[in-house]
């Protein structure tokens, strides 16, 4: 790969970037409200801080080192001022299309539930990350026109987040195991499949079983589970595509635009147009926060 890709510290743009590297407190506001940064796939590395979302019954000391995989098209952004850390962006054409298992692993821990991922690092696997990420920013200062060492330094820094991952699901009790395949499953059919069988026939257990399971860990039946991520695909096409409404619920599997207006509103509380209005007003004032999944 020869042209340039590597977007330097003399250039914040990234319509023609590729990776994306800065410390959080010289990711200047330039990054923040650039439209193309919707096409790029987000790690937030905090640095010996507490977390940005809120952590239910912790069992351990808030403050540490947390990992938020964002995915791109997101609907929330993240509050990141003043903070300590790391941010490293870089879109999917970065990433080994061959490689169809890694590809998938990316996917997964980044697309839990449609929405952000987050991982809480012990010290050892901070360290260990440290060290990768170390190497791979020395070659990105370089600013190379030769993409191959660091596209080969950021799979190692991913596959040890994947490795990571991994470890955190492998502590899981069942339960735990069925609500993430549940949601593995929900992303790749909620657009065809919206009933809660099919998903409990996967899993080899009942619907009754499965929302049992649910309602315990998530607080949330499957029929809620696969209406909030239908609200929030919604909410990704509405800001950031030029899709009209109507378009919008055609493609989501809508047979006409009031009946996805009616599911909407029920859903949120206010009307697609509304929601679009809201949105366009947010952008206007160039807000950058992370909030809960009611509001953008």
């Amino acid at each position: 790969m020869t042209t340039k890709m590597i977007s330097t510290n003399n250039d914040s743009r990234l319509a023609s970037a590729m990776i994306y590297i800065r410390n959080l407190h010289d990711c200047p506001p330039s990054y923040l409200n650039d439209p193309d940064r919707k096409d790029f796939f987000e790690i937030v590395w905090l640095k010996n801080e507490g977390p940005l979302h809120d952590i239910k019954n912790p069992d351990f000391d808030l403050k540490g080192d947390w990992i938020y995989l964002i995915p791109p098209y997101r609907v929330h952004q993240l509050n990141k001022a003043g903070k300590n850390g790391e941010l490293l962006s870089f879109k999917r054409e970065v990433l080994e299309e061959v490689d169809k298992e890694f590809l998938l692993d990316i996917f997964k821990i980044f697309n839990v539930q449609g929405e952000f991922s987050c991982l809480r690092l012990e010290r050892e696997a901070a360290e260990e990350l440290g060290h990768v990420y170390q190497l791979l920013l020395g070659e990105y200062q370089k600013g190379s026109d030769d993409l191959i060492i660091v596209k080969a330094i950021l799979k190692v820094f991913l596959l040890k987040l994947i490795k990571v991952k991994e470890q955190e699901f492998t502590g899981h009790d069942i339960h735990q195991k069925r609500v993430y395949e549940f949601l593995m499953l929900l992303e790749s059919n909620y657009l065809q499949v919206r009933n809660t069988d099919f998903y409990a026939a996967k899993l080899g257990i009942s619907s009754k079983r499965l929302n049992q399971i649910l309602k315990d860990k998530l607080h949330k039946t499957g029929m809620e589970l696969i209406h909030d991520r239908i609200v929030l695909e919604a909410k990704r096409m509405i800001i950031h595509s030029d899709q009209t409404i109507k378009e919008i619920a055609y493609e989501l599997g809508f047979s006409d635009r009031p009946y996805f207006s009616r599911f909407f509103k029920k859903q949120t509380g206010q009307s697609p147009d509304a929601f679009q209005k809201q949105s366009r007003n947010h952008l206007k004032e160039k807000r950058n926060t992370l909030s809960d999944h009611s509001s953008i």
